[in-house]
């Protein structure tokens, strides 16, 4: 019989599977703009970074770590910080099987809950997966970078979508 699946917080003990499932990404696929893979040591980094005022959760199931998603700053400034740029990655086993859409339900209900008042998720395309992750999400599409990043040996353009969290009202006090 096979576990049930769970999804948590990250932590620093999850760094090495983050980093794995990443590697297949930076090495293999667009998906991301990153040419060298970070180690464990990095990813822990970036899984307290992240910690730090958004999220970072992991999916596991009989012990296997199987993806993770996070949220993080969409911009530096400071009218910005109700706003969230979110990603998931899953290892390349767990794909297909509604995981990715698992874990962004729960990234997206962590953010909201976090007084993040809009999602924002760029797709390097050509990515039909993602794509249609983020409108089944109730992701909008909201515009087109066009030949913006340099990445196994073509000019790629990124998608964004965007997903308003917690209602029209002001962001929360504080």
């Amino acid at each position: 019989m096979t576990a049930e699946l769970t999804v948590r917080d990250a932590t620093a003990l999850d760094a090495g599977g983050c980093a794995a499932i990443y590697a297949h990404y930076v090495e293999h696929t667009t998906a991301t703009f990153e040419e060298v893979a970070p180690d464990a040591v990095e990813m822990a980094s970036r899984i307290a970074a992240a910690q730090d005022r958004h999220a970072w959760l992991v999916a596991e199931q009989d012990g296997a770590l199987l993806g993770y998603a996070y949220g993080g700053p969409f911009k530096a400034r400071a009218a910005y910080r109700y706003s969230c740029e979110v990603s998931v990655y899953l290892d390349v086993t767990a794909r297909g099987a509604g995981l990715g859409r698992t874990l962004y339900a729960a990234l997206l209900a962590r953010m909201e809950s976090l007084g993040m008042r809009m999602a924002c998720g760029g797709v390097t395309l050509p990515n039909e997966a993602s794509e249609a992750l983020h409108l089944a999400l109730g992701f909008e599409p909201v515009g087109t970078y066009r030949r913006i990043g340099w990445k196994h040996a073509q000019w790629r353009d990124v998608a964004w979508f965007q997903k308003p969290l917690g209602g029209d009202g002001p962001p929360p006090s504080g």
